[in-house]
């Protein structure tokens, strides 16, 4: 990697943190490996691209870099690492420092700040990364198999469970930073579902209104009626009404672990976009002779 992170997003020094934000976003969007397959080259201005970001992005990690702290990978520099966990010692244990000068031997300064053991023992677990994934509502309630693209131009296969909800959080064991002679972190993957244009869900069960014609509400029919694991057949018993909620067992979403939910079925009396004539004299006279009132109920509360 570049030494310099600010021109591998090719901004200056004094850039806000927008217009770092907005420079990494035009370079990504040129360099992301599924839109360059196979282009290795690319592949790797990706991860360079990725790594300036992270760096950059971070006011603090980015404030320590200015001063020399951290080199372009975020690793400490030696002589600053050393410098901050002896400033508060006793006068006589403060390194005193030559300013061009380099440390002769950086083995003594870990034998040192880790009780004489030196840098060979040291070990820390890597850190975890943190991720935000959009999922497809179908996807989070039935499982699924999805290949993700992270930042840094690798690629992982992830498992979606049956049942991952919104805001859930998938934990891909040792997919994070390496660690110091210990394991990795792990990659922490937060889910956004998007919603469906048919489908609600409420803890297992799953909502749907299902729009019924005037007809088959007053007759009763079999009909179709989709769910999240596909078509199925339903009767309408005669004299449903719009607000009516029928229950298909078991046609909810089925978690990895417990029973499945339901599905609710509201139906929704809908007539015909066009009225005609014939419909409207049919009406009126049965309006004649079979008149009801359907809000008395409500009067009686009020």
């Amino acid at each position: 990697m570049t030494d310099d992170p600010y021109k591998v997003l090719g901004v200056a020094r004094t850039a806000t943190q927008n217009e770092i934000r907005k420079a990494y976003r035009k370079r990504a969007k040129e360099l992301h490996p599924d839109l360059n397959p196979g282009d290795q080259q690319v592949e790797t201005q990706f991860k360079e691209l990725s790594a300036a970001y992270r760096l950059l992005n971070d006011p603090e990690q980015r404030a320590r870099f200015d001063r020399g702290e951290i080199d372009a990978s975020g690793a400490e520099r030696p002589d600053q690492r050393f410098y901050r966990h002896y400033a508060d010692a006793d006068q006589a244990g403060r390194y005193t420092s030559t300013g061009s000068r380099e440390f002769e031997d950086i083995s003594d300064i870990f034998s040192d700040l880790f009780g004489g053991q030196g840098r060979g023992n040291f070990r820390a677990r890597g850190q975890d990364l943190h991720y935000q994934l959009e999922v497809e509502f179908l996807d989070a309630a039935n499982g699924a198999r999805r290949r993700i693209t992270l930042p840094d131009g690798k690629t992982l296969e992830l498992a979606i469970p049956a049942g991952t909800r919104d805001g859930s959080t998938l934990r891909l064991k040792g997919k994070g930073a390496p660690g110091i002679g210990a394991e990795s972190g792990d990659a922490l993957i937060a889910v956004n579902v998007r919603p469906h244009p048919t489908f609600s869900r409420n803890g297992n069960d799953i909502d749907v209104e299902l729009p019924v014609t005037l007809y088959e509400a007053v007759l009763g029919a079999k009909i179709e009626v989709p769910t999240i694991s596909g078509r199925v057949a339903m009767t309408v018993p005669k004299g449903s009404s719009s607000g009516d909620v029928l229950r298909l067992k078991a046609k909810g979403v089925k978690p990895e672990n417990g029973p499945p939910g339901d599905q609710h079925v509201r139906l929704k009396v809908v007539l015909p976009e066009k009225m005609d004539s014939a419909l409207e004299s049919f009406m009126e006279t049965w309006r004649r002779t079979h008149a009801y009132d359907p809000r008395e109920a409500m009067r009686r509360t009020l």
